[in-house]
């Protein structure tokens, strides 16, 4: 007797079931604890107590603020940012942070995904305007001011992810 394919897919059918997505709570959680650690390698940076995130320093107007409600597309958006500009740092106490921040990015996007989110891989970004001159005129401020601003946008994220943020 000729099976077919309906005997072959019902061959397989448990094999496809064994094969497991991610839960969304574990990446979530994941999510939660890496934003959790980036905010610790922060604080470990000891220069970075001495600028509060809502201080306005000229010339770093580049630099993404604390934002109210932030949807999973504009979290993405921003962590590119400063992922940006962490990468144009010399400092060698970022490049760990930069590495987390594309791993974050990651696990948003599986967020994303979870949620039927369509918001596609955030393309490399145009020249920040500014940036360098702001290295040039003061590579400590900024990177102070960045990181600063990077761990307030980080908290602002905990939160928002809490309460299951858009797309």
């Amino acid at each position: 007797m000729r099976c077919g394919f309906l005997c072959r897919f019902l061959w397989l059918w448990p094999y496809l079931f064994y094969a497991e997505a991610a839960p969304i709570q574990k990446v979530q959680d994941d999510t939660k604890t890496l934003i959790k650690t980036i905010v610790t390698r922060i604080n470990d940076i000891s220069h970075t107590r001495s600028v509060s995130s809502r201080q306005r320093v000229t010339g770093l107007d580049f630099i993404p603020g604390l934002h109210p409600i932030l949807s999973l597309s504009r979290m993405d958006q921003t962590l590119a940012i400063y992922q940006q500009i962490l990468t144009s740092l010399p400092s060698g106490n970022v490049l760990q942070i930069s590495n987390d921040l594309e791993n974050l990015r990651d696990l948003l996007h599986l967020l994303a995904s979870s949620n039927s989110c369509p918001f596609p891989r955030t393309r490399s970004l145009k020249t920040l305007e500014g940036l360098d001159d702001a290295l040039e005129a003061s590579l400590y401020s900024t990177e102070v001011v960045v990181l600063s601003r990077l761990q307030g946008s980080l908290q602002d994220m905990l939160q928002q992810l809490d309460f299951s943020p858009g797309c």
